[in-house]
């Protein structure tokens, strides 16, 4: 059961990448990263649960973290590089 629904996330995972890489905006990429992010958690947490492994729990708590400050930064940065631009080609 756990290697049917580890299977299942590995293929979400791999879609993921694809919008990542085909996305066709900046924003539609950072969301496909973002949920490529929470099936890493998600593919953790049914790894920790296969082995026996609590530790594992932890890595994927932490992991989602970063992924959301990491995620929050990036969408920052591009939204004050749009007003950037914006702002110059006013001037």
């Amino acid at each position: 059961m756990y290697i049917v629904v580890s299977i299942a996330i590995l293929v979400t995972m791999v879609l993921a990448l694809l919008r990542a890489l085909k996305g066709p905006s900046v924003y539609d990429r950072v969301l496909a990263v973002n949920v490529f992010g929470t099936k890493t958690v998600l593919l953790l947490s049914v790894l920790a649960f296969f082995y026996g492994r609590p530790d594992f729990l932890d890595l994927a708590l932490a992991y989602a973290l970063v992924n959301m400050v990491g995620v929050l930064a990036v969408l920052e940065y591009f939204q004050n590089r749009t007003k950037r631009k914006s702002e110059a080609q006013d001037d």
